[in-house]
């Protein structure tokens, strides 16, 4: 399998996601980025992220999205994104299952086709 973005992971098996963390201000960004989000300085370097965080909030798209990345009408499933805590960075992630705010989840491959994934969280649970 490869991923969608590989520049979105440090490795795939286990799945890791890469941020970058500036070497200035230390402001964490993900996905990983040349400039510094907090001080636009270039002294980035790439990091590993936790793969364990907690749903910061969420909600569901109801609706398939439009041109360019639409799906076929019979396609198109509702589906949870939101935005996961992993301490130094907020993620912007799919969120596979059932969640709360609060609730710790886990990375996960998700498969986007037959031959290509991309990452979402997954509830942990006790």
């Amino acid at each position: 399998m490869l991923a969608v973005d590989e520049a979105l992971f440090v490795q795939l098996d286990p799945p890791v996601l890469a941020g970058s963390a500036c070497d200035d201000c230390e402001v964490v960004a993900f996905p990983p980025a040349a400039r510094c989000p907090g001080c636009a300085g270039t002294a980035v370097s790439r990091r590993a992220l936790p793969t364990r965080g907690s749903v910061w909030t969420w909600t569901t798209q109801e609706f398939a999205p439009k041109p360019p990345f639409e799906v076929p009408l019979s396609g198109f499933e509702p589906f949870v994104v939101g935005y996961v805590d992993l301490g130094s960075v907020l993620a912007e992630a799919r969120i596979v299952g059932v969640v709360a705010i609060g609730d710790e989840v886990e990375l996960r491959l998700l498969p986007v086709s037959d031959t290509e994934v991309t990452f979402a969280f997954e509830k942990v649970e006790r």
